[in-house]
């Protein structure tokens, strides 16, 4: 009974109908509005855990996976007795078994998460051919399948023909001119389930027929001619038939659900607590909650907990601390200030967590399981039993004195008060001395002096205080442990128009100590509220730091990837300069190949073909300096002859001449000389530079070439690019047959380079080695 009060009193009961409202079904609700809290260790825990589950599949799954359904267990009952269901009741439960087989399905997955509700789903059973026989049996409540049973179809079939003879016979006697003129109107209607025929009611005697109704006026007579009094007979037979198979067809359905019964009423206890289950996770989700931690030691810490029953637009967030320094809290401040608020949070949040609720506050908080809590609070006067206020009270606290165990938490909201002022803080002193010494867990708020002084000198109890904005004649709301709260009557009084004299009389009245302590307090609560406002001006200050650092990490992740997308941009710039390059030099080496032949070329012709070839190397340079980055550092001077690596072509060189006023320089790199910047090279050790000769040079010496090439091991793409440059080479060295050695294997590298040969501009001509010379494993080719 007084747990019940305390569930009434704590407006638990309100938090239950508002998680009844996520149910689907209205066994989900049942178990809603029964909800109680558990009291073992082991429950709550197990409680939470369900409901954080469910919290994470409604996350993951982007909603409720369940499928409203009926609650058909009377239903089952008659089933199992052997009767007969109606197509309402069949369809029904076919509805169950598809919420039951579609929660098996979206439930029962490869999770480590959610053990708890994936363990529930996997003992449902799925009963799909029970399903699917009610439906395609039954279409709706009210009809049923031609194809339920072959006897149906064919009693169908012949209702139809029975109809279509009746109407056929009808239609040919209204449209007969001999009887049309007795009718009323040219029309086939039914009364009953028999057809008639609308005749004049003087002329009855002219057609033959049995009467079934006549309109309100008497004029007009509904008769059933007697041609097609037979054929109706027929037509009723069959219908009485199609009845009597329907019978039998819901009988058999029925029957078809006898054995499952016991099956089918788990899976509705199973998916009536999973209804539960994901309420419980809609409403965490509604309230914006976090899963506490769960102790049996008495201690409770809320971080910024806040009322879920107030407007989260308005309600001010508290942070709490109760059971480890100290096991009583004595909250002091002004009436409307929050302090039964603050009451009602703390006794709300540890019943909902001890139900598996999840509590509207931030991470870290921590709440403890008491087997009872007990709650005075409100305004409970009896005019019945002619109780005052005072009296109601303090039935209800003896009453919790004499129950109370030490792993209880006990709630008083103005402990004390309606009556004698120092006979109240009397006897709430000496209640909060008893709970203190069992070191219970008891909150109480007070306006008592004495009983802030009392917990300022007593271990184990704390004082706590809701402030108050005298400015504005507002409370804050907010919560602070360690001091108590001051006494505002004067400051409020002087705001709201009393006297000052009237004031100044007042405080004359009061002794010199509650004036030094009231100072004391108002001391404490002014530097309190200073420290305070730096601590949020450092909290926004950190938030802030944090939000720039942020910001930082953020524009350095933009600028390293517009970095790599540069790199890209410039990767594929040089590629294209390059490609365009292999074109120039493959035209100059005709030309050079031409002027070979020619015996007498002119000097000018040369240094043409020359100087069109350094034009492109240097356009080569230009265009891949332009669309490279690199992070070294060049060198400031550089001496003629030093080795230098050339970064932009990855490749080194030997510098020919010093940097001009620009600073370009010439060079050599393998045979090709080339400008380039000195920006783009970087200084490499000394070593012993093999003697290439340069462009220029090329008409009076041929350069050592070998006579072969071998590609084997490499793959197409790769022996084509090396084949291109022998070639290349083979050619400036005026060789005239070269070999080409690709070996025998899977004949890819063979069929792919002698395709390419069929078209190369340097390439005479091309055949297999003969014997001796390596058969089918090399091509010997003869260049122009």
């Amino acid at each position: 009974m007084q747990q019940d009060r305390a569930l009434r009193v704590l407006e638990f009961t309100k938090i239950r109908e508002r998680l009844a409202s996520h149910a689907l079904t209205d066994m989900g609700r049942e178990k809603c509005l029964a909800l109680f809290p558990y009291t073992t260790l082991y429950d709550v825990e197990h409680a939470l855990n369900e409901t954080e589950e469910a919290s994470v599949l409604l996350a993951y799954l982007g909603g409720q996976p369940l499928i409203e359904f009926m609650d058909v267990r009377e239903q089952l009952t008659l089933a199992q007795k052997g009767a007969s269901l109606n197509p309402r009741a069949l369809l029904d439960i076919s509805e169950c078994l598809r919420a039951a087989r579609s929660a098996r399905t979206s439930l029962v997955k490869e999770r480590d998460n959610t053990p708890i509700l994936t363990g529930i789903a996997s003992r449902l059973t799925a009963l799909e051919s029970i399903e699917n026989e009610i439906n395609n049996a039954i279409l709706s409540e009210d009809e049923i399948a031609d194809r339920a049973s072959t006897e149906l179809y064919q009693v169908r079939r012949q209702i139809r023909s029975a109809n279509e003879r009746v109407r056929e016979k009808l239609n040919q006697m209204i449209r007969s001119s001999s009887m049309s003129k007795y009718l009323q109107d040219t029309i086939i209607t039914m009364r009953g389930d028999r057809y008639c025929i609308p005749v004049k009611s003087e002329c009855r005697g002219n057609v033959p027929g049995l009467v079934h109704d006549q309109s309100a006026t008497g004029a007009t007579l509904f008769i059933e001619p007697i041609a097609v009094v037979e054929l109706g007979n027929d037509l009723k037979q069959f219908r009485t038939k199609e009845l009597q198979e329907i019978a039998r067809i819901l009988q058999a359905l029925s029957f078809l659900i006898m054995p499952h019964v016991d099956s089918i009423l788990l899976n509705i206890q199973l998916m009536a607590h999973l209804d539960f289950a994901f309420a419980k996770g809609l409403l965490a989700k509604d309230l914006r909650t976090c899963l506490p931690k769960i102790n049996d030691r008495g201690f409770i810490k809320i971080v910024r907990g806040r009322h879920p029953l107030i407007d989260p637009a308005t309600v001010v967030p508290s942070d709490l601390w109760l059971g480890e320094e100290f096991t009583t809290l004595i909250i002091t401040g002004p009436n409307t200030g929050g302090k039964t608020v603050t009451l009602k949070t703390v006794g709300l949040f540890t019943l909902m967590a001890q139900a598996g609720l999840h509590v509207p506050a931030d991470i870290g908080t921590e709440l403890a399981v008491f087997h009872h809590v007990y709650a005075d609070i409100g305004d409970e006067q009896s005019i019945e039993q002619s109780l005052s206020t005072f009296s109601s009270h303090m039935t209800n606290i003896v009453h919790i004195v004499e129950n109370v165990q030490d792993n209880d938490l006990v709630l008083f909201d103005e402990l004390g008060a309606g009556t004698d002022p120092t006979e109240g803080a009397a006897l709430a002193q000496s209640i909060l001395t008893s709970l203190l010494k069992r070191k219970i867990r008891t909150m109480a708020t007070t306006h008592y002096s004495e009983l802030k002084a009392f917990a300022l000198g007593t271990p184990g109890i704390e004082n706590a205080s809701v402030e108050f904005d005298v400015e504005s004649l507002r409370p804050t709301f907010r919560l602070s442990i360690g001091i108590p709260g001051k006494s505002n009557a004067f400051e409020i009084s002087r705001k709201l128009g009393l006297p000052d004299y009237l004031i100044d009389d007042s405080k004359a009245l009061l002794s010199k100590d509650d004036i030094r302590f009231e100072d004391v307090i108002a001391n404490a609560e002014y530097h309190r509220q200073i420290a305070e406002r730096e601590r949020q001006m450092a909290e926004d200050t950190r938030k802030e730091t944090i939000k720039l650092r942020d910001e930082a990490e953020k524009l350095r992740k933009e600028i390293e990837q517009s970095k790599l997308k540069s790199m890209q941009k410039a990767k594929e710039e040089a590629k294209r300069v390059l490609e365009n390059a292999k074109r120039e030099a493959d035209a100059i080496i005709s030309d050079l190949k031409a002027m070979k032949k020619q015996a007498q070329t002119p000097e000018h012709e040369v240094q043409k073909l020359k100087k069109r070839m350094e034009s492109g190397i240097d356009a080569l340079s230009e265009g891949l300096s332009s669309s490279s980055a690199s992070n070294f550092t060049p060198p400031k001077k550089v001496r003629i002859g030093e080795s230098v690596e050339i970064v932009h072509l990855k490749t080194k060189g030997t510098v020919l001449t010093l940097p001009d006023n620009k600073g370009e320089l010439q060079v050599q790199a393998g045979i090709i000389k080339m400008k380039t910047h000195i920006s783009q090279l970087r200084i490499v050790a000394d070593e012993k530079q093999k003697q290439s000769r340069v462009l220029s040079k090329m008409s009076s010496g041929k350069p050592s070439v070998s006579m072969e090439v071998d590609v084997r091991g490499m793959n197409l793409e790769e022996a084509l690019a090396s084949v291109d440059n022998y070639l290349a080479d083979a050619t400036l060295a005026g060789l005239n047959e070269v070999s080409i050695i690709h070996g025998k294997g899977t004949g890819i590298l063979r069929t792919g380079i002698q395709r390419h040969l069929r078209t190369h501009m340097n390439v005479q001509k091309y055949r297999d080695g003969m014997y001796g010379e390596g058969e089918h494993g090399v091509t010997m080719v003869t260049l122009k």
